[in-house]
């Protein structure tokens, strides 16, 4: 007959359990990476050492911390680039900054062998013009200089040109001695206009700023004869049937003069180039300017720059004009 044992289990003393201690061990252990059922950075490496591949190949260790090295696929051998002597520029280039037109047009002249250089027709398309060279072009020589930008605030009663038979002061009088380049003046201002005009002896960036399809946006300050109505106003900004064709501008507002709105002057925003196009769409709705000045031109504007002074521009505002 077996007895039954009715004693109750015996409880620990407080504090000396001995699971508790065990419990610590294993937590150092863990820490260490020595725990049963978990693996050491050593045993990784070890078996990563050992892998080999599911076909059978059997892969060198890497030692740690290296980079596996593979032989490259070697590149085909590219054609060695062609050097120029110091000093060389390409004679469109060349020409284009002697301020005779752009890039793209000098290759024109170039294959029509309408250039010389040295005395011999050039039609070669990348020719390098040596230091010393001497190219022509139309009977003039021709000198490739650094390229220079200029804004003037033009006053009245002066001429937008380079030379005048008629020996009328021109806009070139007021840029005397600005720079030993030969510079001019890019697009047209009438005598009567004053503003802004833009100088320099970059072909290539002349003709990008004067050709229609860039649409260089211009503001202007009008002054007229009487009060513009709102209706004429809507007139302008629909379109004007004009002599050369339809016409519109792109903003007008009234201008404030003395802090108070006068309706007799206004702001005008437009992007044509066409000559006296500002007076011509006025004078066809029955206005007379009696004022006329170009306030902003290519986002270049008149600030701190007085009547009949000039400044030249920034490298900012000249990678923003290419950049147009």
């Amino acid at each position: 007959m077996i007895r039954k044992d009715n004693s109750k289990p015996q409880r620990p003393v407080r504090g000396s359990r001995p699971d508790r201690s065990r419990k610590n061990e294993e937590n150092k252990d863990r820490v260490a990476g020595k725990t049963r059922g978990t693996t050491t950075k050593e045993t990784v490496k070890t078996r990563e050492a050992g892998k080999t591949r599911e076909a059978g190949k059997t892969r060198e260790a890497r030692p740690a911390g290296k980079l596996r090295t593979s032989p490259r696929r070697p590149s085909a051998p590219q054609k060695p680039r062609e050097k120029h002597p110091e000093g060389a520029m390409r004679l469109n280039k060349y020409i284009a900054h002697a301020g005779i037109c752009s890039r793209r047009e000098a290759d024109e002249l170039i294959a029509a062998g309408s250039v010389k250089v040295n005395g011999k027709v050039v039609t070669e398309m990348g020719y390098q013009v040596m230091p010393g060279d001497v190219v022509n072009y139309g009977g003039e020589t021709l000198r490739s200089e650094r390229l220079r930008y200029f804004l003037l605030n033009k006053p009245k009663d002066f001429i937008t040109t380079t030379d005048d038979p008629q020996e009328r002061r021109t806009v070139m009088t007021l840029m005397d001695g600005c720079c030993a380049e030969r510079i001019y003046p890019v697009g047209r201002l009438d005598r009567a206009t004053t503003g802004l005009l833009l100088f320099t002896n970059d072909g290539e960036l002349a003709k990008k700023l004067t050709h229609p399809s860039t649409q260089v946006y211009k503001i202007y300050q009008v002054e007229l004869n009487k009060p513009v109505s709102k209706e004429d106003m809507k007139k302008l900004l629909d379109g004007i049937d004009l002599e050369d064709g339809p016409m519109h501008v792109d903003d007008i507002q009234y201008a404030e003069v003395g802090g108070k709105v006068d309706k007799r002057v206004v702001g005008v925003e437009l992007h044509s180039g066409r000559n006296r196009i500002v007076r011509r769409l006025f004078e066809a709705l029955g206005y007379e300017v009696h004022k006329l000045d170009r306030t902003v031109f290519a986002g270049l504007t008149k600030k701190d720059l007085p009547r009949g002074r000039w400044r030249e521009l920034s490298d900012k505002e000249v990678g923003y004009l290419k950049m147009i």
